[in-house]
C-alpha cells in the first residue's frame, strides 16, 4: 500500500473512533483490518501505530486546532474535517518523517475525496496558519 492509501485508512480509523466507545475500538480496528484485502502486517502496524499516536496526542492536537481556527472550535467541526485535521496536525508536529508541506497537501487531497465542498479550502487555511506559527 502506498503512503496516501495508508493515510486514508488511518483517517478512516480516526473517524470511526468518534462513533465507538473506547472499549469497543480494539474489536472495531480488528474488524476493519480483516476487511481490507491484501493487507500485509507492515501496513497494518503502520496504520495502528499512527492511529495510536494521534490518539495519544489528541488533547494537544485539539488545543492547537482550537487556537488556530477562528469561530470553528473542534466541537463545531464536521467529524470528517476534524479527523483529517487531527491526522495532519499530528504529522506536522509529531512525525519527523513527514514534511509539513506533504502533511498539508495530503490532508487537502483527503478532504477533496471525503469532505464537503468547502472542506479542502477550510483545511488548507487552518493548516497553513498552524504551519506559519511552527
Amino acid at each position: 500500500m502506498g503512503r496516501r492509501e495508508l493515510r486514508e485508512h488511518t483517517f478512516k480509523l480516526l473517524f470511526m473512533s468518534d462513533f465507538n466507545e473506547g472499549s469497543e475500538m480494539t474489536e472495531q480496528l480488528q474488524m476493519y483490518f480483516e476487511g481490507l484485502e491484501e493487507l500485509n502486517e507492515k501496513d497494518q502496524q503502520y496504520m495502528q501505530e499512527k492511529y495510536d499516536h494521534v490518539k495519544e496526542h489528541l488533547e494537544e492536537i485539539d488545543k492547537i486546532l482550537n487556537d488556530n481556527s477562528k469561530g470553528w472550535k473542534t466541537s463545531r467541526m464536521s467529524k470528517v474535517d476534524l479527523n483529517i485535521l487531527r491526522l495532519a496536525v499530528y504529522e506536522m508536529r509529531f512525525d519527523e518523517d513527514v514534511p509539513v508541506k506533504v502533511a498539508i497537501n495530503e490532508a487537502v487531497e483527503i478532504a477533496k475525496s471525503f469532505g464537503g465542498d468547502t472542506s479542502a479550502s477550510f483545511i488548507n487555511g487552518i493548516l497553513g496558519k498552524i504551519a506559519k506559527e511552527s
